[in-house]
């Protein structure tokens, strides 16, 4: 089991991002989620961290599979992934300040523009899938570039 959680919160052609105030990945925009507690799922674990930096009560979410990678030590790593359609009618004001970041919409062009810096590393390449294919996929990182099996 993966420690970690990412979560992209949608909202017609908007998802909420955050961006980062700590490392790892200070300073770019990546979806919310965070660390699964060791009583948890991931599942539970997302819903949670979905809600404690948001304010959101995630009530229907589907999960999208998992990101792994090679870690320098060339030990096995990972995050598990996950889809909420927000409501239409959803108000949610932002930019918001939050403990973890600066919450914002952010358009899906915007996103995923290939002159794009300033999102988190893996995102633009795997995130095109979640949105447009059903289904759990496993992405595998690796040498700049993601996989999906």
């Amino acid at each position: 089991m993966f420690k970690y959680t990412v979560c992209f919160v949608k909202k017609n052609n908007e998802l909420l991002m955050l961006n980062r105030e700590k490392a790892p990945i200070m300073g770019v925009w990546n979806g919310v989620g965070g660390k699964i507690e060791k009583s948890e799922t991931p599942d539970i674990g997302a819903l949670r961290e979905v809600y404690e930096e948001t304010g959101i009560d995630v009530g229907t979410f589907f999960s999208k599979g998992t990101v792994t990678w090679e870690t320098p030590e060339g030990e096995l790593d990972g995050i598990y992934v996950y889809l909420y359609i927000a409501d239409t009618d959803l108000l949610y004001e932002t930019p918001k300040k939050t403990r973890e970041g600066i919450l914002d919409w952010k358009s899906i062009d915007w996103i995923l523009h290939p002159l794009n810096l300033g999102i988190a590393e893996m995102v633009a390449q795997y995130l095109p899938v979640l949105l447009k294919k059903e289904g759990i996929h496993a992405f595998t990182y690796k040498n700049g570039q993601t996989y999906i099996s």
